[in-house]
């Protein structure tokens, strides 16, 4: 092995080490680094694979430009974000122009060119090294013997993804009695808490299983997983980018589907005249934790100044659970659909481009990912479409006023006719995360602990001051939208609504978060906020607003509300769904529970305030 000390072999292996290594600084930022034996089980396999294929590795280094590129992206997000790339990252880089990029990074993007610079000098060097020796080739009959162990390996790997592994003898037979629990996922990462188990109707027993070969023996199951793969370096990157790419085949099918759907939509007077829609989606506020309710604690000290805000007392929700909800919101999906991804129709988005309105959907959520794709369906109608969380759901994402310059930016648009989508993180959990130090108001408090055991009933008091800190920051995130708004000097509507409540160990309830089926988290904050210009053009649409600022309504009304406040029109419009038209009438509403429940037909049962059908509930299909 001496042959390796000569410096360029040196050079090419000290290289590949280090690539190697670069899960391994996970844990000096902060972020656990879990299975790392695996990782390094994988790694090595990787190596081996590659190495035995090409032989030498002047043939394989081209592949590797990906890693040497993405290495100071993956270290910067560990640094600021506690996370490395992501499929909603390879989702930013692929649609962020240079303009944009150099807009956000300012004066920083100097040093980056020279990082990705030095990375570039670094590549070619390794190269250069690896082409000019002959001593790191792999010639020897160990090579096709290897290269067989790695191919049953893949083949035994790709055998349990196909067909299953069968479990052990005693999880068999525990089986039937774990497959009678109710399982409730609640993610410490802050991913969408609302697992597909609570939403997706049961699997009937009656329908026979397609024939297939029989499982994997439990004892042939390898230890390690795609997962794992995925945060090894360097080739775990091939991984992550190959679910960037399935995300967005599934994203392209979905929009496929409604790819020809039109509203014909247009003015109802047309006229070049000034006016701005604004929407503001919240995410896990709860109805009566807003003092604009009647909440004992201040939490909107400052909402409750602005003599134009309207809130709306009995809004609901159908589902409790983010991606399944915003669909319902802004397009007209019925409630009973929600279950089902995608959609046959278009958002209020286009409805309001075929307007005239120039649009935008500005975001501090994820553009990509199991829970958030179903959302960017929609949101990439949009003209002007900004995903700005870097962090994701994780404790060191974005405040919520990184939204405000992008909105800045979209009311001063030339554009005479503006709708502007905010989509918030709002109370999110970890809650204590969601609002800067001087919003930490009620004591004691999550604010600075680590990784809190969230399903630990214990914490209960510090859970609840720390979700009404984020809603008292919620409070100023809204009044300065609506300060920033008043600027603009010009009708202007806005409708805020959640996307869902949570509910909080309430009372003696032991459960927490949401995908529950409790009023908590059906019953959510929604107001309405007009300029004084808004209300001089349209009298009629701000009277109504107030007649029925107490009425029965539901995430349904939403779209037909919102368009009306635009003054569109279409062919099949429906004006008994707008809140703000004289023409409104109130619907059955269903929420998601035990089957499609009428919510105003239902029993409130227990201290969780359970939502109980009276009668049967309609099945979900």
């Amino acid at each position: 092995m001496s042959f390796l000390l000569r410096p360029r072999n040196l050079y090419v292996a000290l290289t590949y080490l280090l690539l190697s290594c670069v899960p391994y600084v996970a844990p000096r930022f902060g972020v656990h680094l879990a299975h790392p034996a695996q990782i390094a089980g994988l790694e090595l396999l990787a190596w081996l694979a590659v190495w035995g294929v090409f032989k030498r590795p002047a043939y394989f280094h081209w592949l590797l430009l990906p890693a040497f590129l993405g290495l100071p992206v993956e270290l910067y997000l560990y640094a600021f974000y506690g996370q490395g790339i992501s499929t909603h990252h390879l989702g930013i880089i692929a649609e962020t122009s240079p303009a944009e990029a150099m807009e956000f990074l300012g004066n920083k993007v100097w040093v980056l060119i020279g990082v990705f610079v030095g990375m570039v000098v670094w590549f070619v060097t390794s190269w250069i090294a690896a082409w000019r020796t002959r001593d790191l080739d792999w010639s020897d009959v160990s090579r096709p013997v290897v290269l067989v162990a790695l191919a049953l390996v893949a083949a035994v790997f790709g055998y349990g993804l196909k067909y299953g592994v069968a479990p052990p003898p005693l999880a068999s037979a525990a089986a039937p009695v774990a497959a009678g629990v109710r399982l409730v996922k609640a993610s410490a990462s802050g991913s969408e808490e609302a697992a597909s188990e609570e939403t997706a109707p049961p699997r009937p027993a009656s329908i026979p299983r397609p024939a297939s070969l029989p499982p994997l023996a439990h004892w042939m199951r390898l230890p390690f997983d795609l997962d794992t793969f995925a945060h090894s370096w360097p080739f775990g990157l091939a991984a992550r980018g190959v679910d960037f790419y399935k995300e967005r085949v599934y994203l392209a099918n979905l929009n496929r589907r409604s790819a020809n759907f039109h509203f014909h939509a247009h003015l109802a007077e047309p006229n070049d005249d000034p006016q701005i829609v604004v929407v503001v989606i919240g995410e896990s506020s709860r109805y009566d934790r807003w003092s604009l309710n009647g909440y004992a604690r201040d939490t909107n000290p400052l909402l409750s100044q602005e003599p134009n805000v309207v809130p709306l007392s009995d809004v609901i929700t159908s589902v409790s659970a983010t991606r399944l909800s915003v669909p319902v919101i802004v397009s007209r999906k019925p409630a009973t659909q929600s279950l089902k991804d995608g959609f046959s129709e278009k958002s209020f988005l286009t409805a309001f481009k075929e307007a005239g309105y120039k649009t935008f959907w500005l975001s501090n959520q994820i553009s990509f990912g199991k829970f958030d794709t179903p959302v960017s369906v929609f949101a990439k109608e949009a003209d002007v479409v900004d995903f700005l969380n870097l962090g994701g759901f994780t404790d060191n994402s974005n405040f919520d006023e990184v939204l405000f310059g992008p909105l800045k930016h979209a009311v001063a648009d030339p554009a005479p006719k503006k709708l502007i989508v905010l989509h918030t993180l709002g109370s999110h959990w970890n809650y204590s995360h969601r609002y800067p130090k001087q919003f930490d108001k009620w004591l004691p408090s999550l604010f600075g602990v680590d990784k809190p055991v969230y399903t630990d009933i214990k914490i209960k008091e510090q859970l609840n001051n720390s979700y009404d800190s984020s809603i008292l920051y919620t409070d100023w995130f809204l009044d300065h939208v609506v300060k920033t708004l008043k600027e603009a000097n010009q009708p202007v509507a806005m409708v805020y609504v959640a996307d869902h409540g949570q509910t909080l160990y309430d009372n003696s309830c032991r459960l927490a978060f949401h995908g529950h089926n409790t009023q908590y988290e059906f019953h959510i904050p929604a107001f309405a906020w007009y300029s004084d210009q808004y209300a001089q053009r349209f009298p009629d649409k701000i009277a109504q607003l107030r007649r029925h600022r107490k009425a029965k309504l539901a995430t349904e009304n939403m779209f037909h509300t919102i368009v009306d406040l635009g003054d569109i029109r279409y062919p099949d419009e429906h004006l008994d769904w707008s809140f703000v038209n004289a023409a409104f009438k109130q619907h059955t509403r269903y929420v998601d529970s035990y089957g499609w429940t009428d919510y105003d037909n239902a029993t409130i049962k227990g201290d969780c305030h359970e939502v109980i059908a009276k009668g049967k509930p309609l099945p979900r299909n």
